[in-house]
């Protein structure tokens, strides 16, 4: 089990305010212990700067490795993120920088993050963009993804990027109802997508991408993986921007 930070950090700045030599504090009496403790506290309350510093370094050693975590884990599933045949690629396919979101209809962050995440793809032009369906957060969010699948495996990409971008913006409780009514609208022959929803075909795409998830221990969504890194939650625009620009820098 993991010390909380604060515990972490007083165990740095311990490191960072002891002398260079070391000592074996098992050897100590309880007398020496007590005053040993006492000069730290001491120490520690007269330089309280040691605390932030100490608290500053071990974040930085956490998001250092967490970092490098995150590329191993994209290298190892590199195929299933990229490449897995049967999730859909929008924006440029021949584009430099590949983006991969994990996303769910009913996450509020997802919302937010759609418009942006389209005004990027299409004001950059060369990212190639693919989405991975990760319905997480209830009932309604499995069946909007179970729709836009069988949708994607029916009626083809042009079909399952009209019904993803209008999935992103209902609203409403997704009942079959609903769903007919977005299919009639968008002009799809509704029948074969709804026969489809509760398939092994359909099945086997919902259940590979969650245990992609698990490997890349992905548990919220938006989850956004462009080229080796890994961004977890909602990025703005223009951050999202100046990763792609880093990406481009770096390969």
């Amino acid at each position: 089990m993991k010390r909380p930070l604060a515990a972490s950090a007083i165990a740095l700045a311990i490191g960072l305010a002891a002398p260079a030599q070391a000592f074996d504090l098992t050897s100590m009496t309880g007398a020496e212990r007590d005053a040993f403790r006492k000069e730290v506290r001491d120490y520690l309350m007269e330089n309280p700067e040691i605390i932030i510093e100490a608290v500053n370094t071990l974040e930085a050693r956490q998001a250092e490795q967490a970092a490098l975590d995150d590329r191993s884990m994209v290298e190892v599933n590199a195929k299933a993120l990229f490449d897995d045949g049967f999730s859909w690629v929008g924006g440029n396919p021949d584009g430099d920088v590949t983006l991969v979101e994990f996303l769910d209809y009913r996450c509020g962050y997802c919302r937010k993050a759609h418009e942006e995440v389209k005004e990027l793809v299409e004001s950059d032009g060369n990212i190639r963009y693919i989405v991975k369906e990760f319905p997480i957060l209830g009932q309604d969010s499995l069946t909007s993804s179970r729709f836009a699948i069988a949708t994607k495996q029916i009626a083809g990409d042009e079909a399952y990027a009209s019904v993803y971008d209008t999935l992103m913006n209902f609203n409403g409780e997704v009942t079959e109802t609903a769903l007919r009514r977005i299919g009639d609208t968008l002009g799809l022959e509704v029948d074969p997508i709804l026969e489809r929803m509760d398939t092994d075909e359909v099945n086997q795409v919902i259940q590979e991408t969650r245990e992609l998830a698990q490997r890349l221990q992905i548990n919220g969504t938006p989850t956004f993986v462009m080229e080796d890194e890994m961004l977890r939650g909602y990025v703005p625009l223009d951050s999202m921007r100046q990763v792609v620009g880093a990406v481009r820098e770096n390969g």
